[in-house]
């Protein structure tokens, strides 16, 4: 695979803008190594939800329970956790 640099220009609020460069400064690198490292968590964040979404429709889709039966089970572990 060949990894290829490409500028791109972006607009970004003062206020975040100084926020990314105080943390860029803190952390020792620049303002684009930041970027790109945010750009890249979100990404692989979003595919492992875009993953266990897929995943828990498939299972629900082969059982007999409905999403409202899968939250209704949460909130009586939930209720019960805060009881002990």
């Amino acid at each position: 695979m060949d990894f290829v640099n490409q500028t791109v220009n972006i607009s970004f609020e003062k206020a975040l803008l100084k926020e990314i460069d105080k943390i860029a400064k803190k952390e020792h690198r620049s303002r684009s190594e930041l970027i790109r490292e945010a750009a890249r968590s979100y990404i692989e964040k979003k595919s492992r939800w875009e993953s266990i979404f897929t995943f828990a429709d498939k299972v629900t889709s082969k059982s007999k329970f409905s999403e409202k039966d899968i939250f209704d089970e949460i909130s009586q572990v939930r209720s019960k956790r805060k009881a002990s």
